[in-house]
C-alpha cells in the first residue's frame, strides 16, 4: 500500500497515560478507606465545592426552572431521537431458546444490568449531551436505578442544563461531584447510593483511568482515550466543510487527534491552508485546545485509491469516521473499524454527538478494532439457561462423563454417573475416556 504523509502527528493520544494511574490508584484507594468523608475532602479540593451531594427534588425542580424554554425542547428532542434509537436496540435483544438434542433445551436471555453509574463531564465543557446518551440508553435497557453524576462548579453547583437533561431522561439519583471521587462515589455505593453494576460515560484522562482500575469489580462501557476522529474524502469533497468538521473535532481537547485520509492531493492542500485560518477564529480555549491538537496530534494522508484509503481508515479504527466521496454504499459495505460512522456531507460527527439519535459514548484509541460503543447492549446480561427430559439428558451424561474423564477432572464425571444410574438404573453405559494417540 503506498501512502504519503503530508502532515505527520509528532504524538499519539496515549503518549501521556501512564503517568495518571498513580494519582488515580491512591485516591481510589483513599476514598475506598474512608468513604463519604474523604470523598467530600476530594470535592473540595479539585472541585472547590462544599454543597449537597445528592440533589433533591425541590434542587432539581429549581435547577430546571432556569433552563431556557428553547433549550428544553432542544433537550427533549434530542433525549427522544436516542430513546428511539435505543428501543430499536433492544428489539433486537431476543430471549430465544432451541432444541440441541431431542429433550435438551438451551436458551438465552438479555437481563439488565441493576445499577448504571453515568458520568457526565461538566468541567471544561458542560457536555449536555452526555447526560442524554448515558442515561436514555439505561432507562430503555431497564435498569432499576441510575445514578448521574457531574462534577459541580464552586459556588454554582452542577450546570443546570445537566440537571434538566439527566432528570427528564431518567436519572433516579444525582450526584453533584466529578473527577475520581465521583467514579469512587457510584462504584462503592457512597452517600446511600447503590453500587454501580457498571460504569459509563466520557471523561477526562483521569476519569477514563479511574474506570480502567476499576474494571473487573465494576463492569465499565470500554477503555476510553481522548477522543479521536478521521474523515476520508474524495475530490468531490468539500474542502472548507472537510476543514470545519477537523477544527470541530480537534477542539475537545489539546491530545484529540484528527485524521484526513484523501487521494486527492489538491483537496488535502487547501483543507490543511484553511484548518489554521478556522482554528484562529474560535473563541480562546476552544482555539488553544485545536490549535494545540491540530499541531501535534493531526496528521494528513495521501492514498492512491479509495481501497488503500479503506484500508488506511481501518488500521487507525477511529472514534468517529466520515465520509465525504461518491458511492456512499460502498463506503459502508467496505468499512469495518469504527465508533460510529457519518456517511456524506448531510451529517456531521456533531450530530451524533449531540441530537441524532446514535450514541456519542464510542470506543477510542483504536479500541473500535474489537468494540463498539455505549448501546442498550452494553447494559444488558445475556445469560443462558437449559433444561432436559432425563432422555434429553442421557447422551450429554455419556458424553460429559467421557471427556471428564480423560481430562482427569473425576468429579464433573461422577455428576453425569449419578444421573444415569438413577434414570436407567438396568442398562450398562461404557463411561471410560480414552486418550488420542
Amino acid at each position: 500500500m503506498t501512502v504519503e504523509y503530508l502532515k505527520k502527528a509528532d504524538l499519539t493520544s496515549t503518549t501521556d497515560a501512564s503517568e495518571t494511574t498513580k494519582i488515580v490508584q491512591e485516591i481510589l484507594d483513599t476514598i475506598e478507606k474512608g468513604g463519604d468523608a474523604a470523598a467530600m475532602e476530594y470535592a473540595a479540593k479539585f472541585d472547590k465545592y462544599d454543597g449537597a451531594i445528592i440533589l433533591t427534588d425541590v434542587e432539581i425542580e429549581a435547577a430546571s426552572a432556569k433552563v431556557p424554554d428553547k433549550l428544553k425542547r432542544d433537550i427533549e428532542f434530542a433525549h427522544a431521537n436516542v430513546e428511539r434509537f435505543a428501543q430499536t436496540q433492544k428489539e433486537t435483544c431476543q430471549n430465544v431458546e432451541v432444541e440441541i438434542v431431542p429433550g435438551l433445551i438451551a436458551g438465552q436471555k438479555s437481563i439488565p444490568v441493576n445499577t448504571a453509574g453515568c458520568y457526565i463531564p461538566g468541567g471544561r465543557y458542560s457536555h449536555i449531551a452526555s447526560a442524554i446518551m448515558t442515561v436514555t440508553t439505561a432507562k430503555v435497557a431497564g435498569c432499576q436505578n441510575i445514578v448521574a453524576c457531574s462534577p459541580p462548579r464552586p459556588g454554582v453547583g452542577i450546570n443546570p442544563a445537566i440537571i434538566y437533561a439527566a432528570h427528564v431522561c431518567g436519572a433516579d439519583k444525582i450526584v453533584a461531584m466529578g473527577g475520581v471521587q465521583g467514579v469512587a462515589a457510584m462504584t462503592f455505593g457512597l452517600f446511600g447510593l447503590p453500587k454501580a453494576n457498571i460504569l459509563v460515560g466520557p471523561g477526562n484522562q483521569f476519569v477514563a483511568e479511574a474506570k480502567r482500575i476499576l474494571f473487573g469489580r465494576v463492569g465499565i462501557d470500554m477503555f476510553a482515550g481522548p477522543t479521536d476522529s478521521l474523515i476520508l474524502a474524495d475530490k468531490t469533497a468539500d474542502a472548507e466543510v472537510v476543514a470545519a468538521d477537523l477544527v470541530g473535532q480537534a477542539e475537545h481537547g489539546y491530545n484529540s487527534p484528527v485524521w484526513l485520509v484523501t487521494d486527492d492531493r489538491l483537496l488535502a492542500e487547501e483543507v490543511m491552508a484553511l484548518v489554521p485560518k478556522l482554528i484562529d477564529d474560535l473563541p480562546e480555549v476552544n482555539s488553544n485546545n485545536a490549535a494545540a491538537a491540530w499541531r501535534d496530534y493531526a496528521e494528513v494522508i495521501l492514498c492512491d485509491t479509495r481501497e488503500e484509503m479503506a484500508a488506511t481508515s481501518d488500521a487507525y479504527a477511529p472514534e468517529h469516521l466520515t465520509v465525504q466521496a461518491e458511492d456512499l454504499d460502498w463506503w459502508l459495505e467496505r468499512l469495518s473499524c469504527y465508533g460510529s460512522l457519518f456517511l456524506g456531507e448531510e451529517t456531521t460527527v456533531a450530530f451524533g454527538d449531540k441530537a441524532s439519535g446514535t450514541n456519542h459514548v464510542l470506543p477510542t484509541s483504536g479500541a473500535a478494532s474489537y468494540t463498539g460503543g455505549l448501546s442498550v447492549h452494553k447494559f444488558m446480561k445475556i445469560v443462558t439457561w437449559q433444561r432436559a427430559t432425563r432422555e434429553g439428558a442421557k447422551p450429554v451424561a455419556e458424553a460429559t462423563a467421557r471427556i471428564s474423564r480423560l481430562e482427569g477432572m473425576e468429579g464433573h464425571a461422577r455428576t453425569a454417573d449419578i444421573r444415569l444410574r438413577k434414570y436407567f438404573p438396568s442398562e450398562n453405559f461404557d463411561l471410560t475416556g480414552e486418550a488420542a494417540e
